[in-house]
């Protein structure tokens, strides 16, 4: 097939503003180029794809750049003017649909999905959110109920915050895995890893680091500073080791040599790649039995799960994760979220979708 991806508005590729999406994008791509099928990526200017997603046709836009709907008000009405990044990246992408078979769309904003009822193309949406915005929701439902198999979201958590989906289409996610090296590390370092935002619940995992009397190494940008340094003050003691932003392949051997990763979502967390990356490189995840992740661990078996923002219990089983098997770790990744996989979810699925056009 030809297929044309548009990126998230939210940051260039490489830059991570775009948090998990840009993660998914790579992995989708090389798994797509691998079965040989041809791709056009669109994103936003200075992006640039992984390795082995360079056989992808790259086409970058200009515009105005936007917040997140995650960071706006529930009800705020379109945040996006004719000249944003996301009006521009659809009219390239719409521009190059001509013997191309099909759209696919990451980004989670109006101008995509609402164009699905005004143009005779498959275009197709993994959603990346749960309901963070109700005019998203609302035309989500609209084109739903004209085009009920255009959709598709990484969870069944993720998925149950559209209670008008009714059958929804679950593709989970996929990785690169001969980026991420199995490390058989029963001693280590704590490790939490995302954006560093409220949502994230960040102060969670450091209450547990501060109650063991560790330091916990802390990967991903810092997107509220004001919520970072509050953090800080919160424990001066220095429990935090800030590591920053890093490409995957400096981050997954770090975060490798962890004994654990503490995941502390605060909100309904569509899949939870960092827990699969993590797992890839056999680090066991203690996390809050909280969207994706909840669908991902097995308890007992990969990591454990606990009751949404129960710190006591995060505590209790932080401690316990030396019982767990890290190469059960990797095996779950290899058996279920490779990107070769995951294409092959994504293919079935453009195949129903366009089937539904001819």
């Amino acid at each position: 097939m030809r297929l044309i991806v548009i990126s998230t508005p939210i940051g260039f590729l490489g830059s991570g503003k775009g948090g998990g999406v840009e993660l998914t994008l790579n992995s989708l791509v090389s798994g797509l180029l691998k079965q040989n099928h041809f791709i056009n990526v669109v994103a936003p200017i200075n992006s640039r794809l992984s390795e082995s997603c360079s056989s992808a046709n790259l086409f970058t836009v200009e515009g105005s750049e936007q917040k997140s709907w995650q960071h706006q008000d529930y009800y705020a009405k379109n945040i996006n003017s004719n000249g944003s990044i996301i009006n521009e990246m659809l009219e390239k992408a719409l521009s190059l649909r001509k013997n191309c078979d099909a759209i696919i769309n990451l980004s989670y904003d109006l101008m995509p999905i609402s164009k699905t009822l005004e143009i005779d193309f498959p275009i197709l949406h993994l959603i990346s959110m749960g309901d963070e915005s109700l005019e998203i929701s609302n035309i989500i439902s609209k084109v739903y109920s004209n085009f009920p198999y255009n959709f598709a979201f990484h969870s069944r958590a993720q998925a149950s915050d559209y209670p008008f989906i009714k059958d929804p289409i679950i593709i989970g996610n996929g990785f690169e895995l001969s980026k991420y090296t199995f490390q058989e590390k029963k001693e280590g370092p704590l490790a939490w890893v995302g954006r560093v935002a409220p949502e994230k619940g960040l102060e969670d995992a450091v209450y547990v680091a501060s109650e063991i009397g560790e330091k916990i190494n802390v990967w991903g940008i810092i997107e509220d500073k004001d919520y970072a340094s509050k953090i800080s003050r919160l424990y001066p003691s220095g429990e935090i080791c800030w590591k920053g932003f890093l490409p995957t392949n400096q981050l997954q051997e770090e975060l490798g040599q962890c004994r654990a990763l503490i995941n502390t979502p605060k909100w309904n967390e569509a899949y939870g790649n960092v827990v699969v990356e993590a797992m890839a490189c056999g680090v066991p995840v203690v996390a809050y039995r909280r969207g994706g992740p909840g669908e991902i661990i097995q308890h007992g078996e990969t990591g454990f799960l606990v009751k949404a923002d129960d710190k006591k219990s995060l505590l209790f089983y932080v401690k316990q994760i030396d019982t767990i098997n890290r190469k059960r770790c990797r095996e779950w990744v290899e058996n279920n979220a490779s990107s070769n996989i995951f294409a092959d979810k994504v293919v079935s699925w453009l195949k129903r979708v366009i089937k539904e056009y001819e």
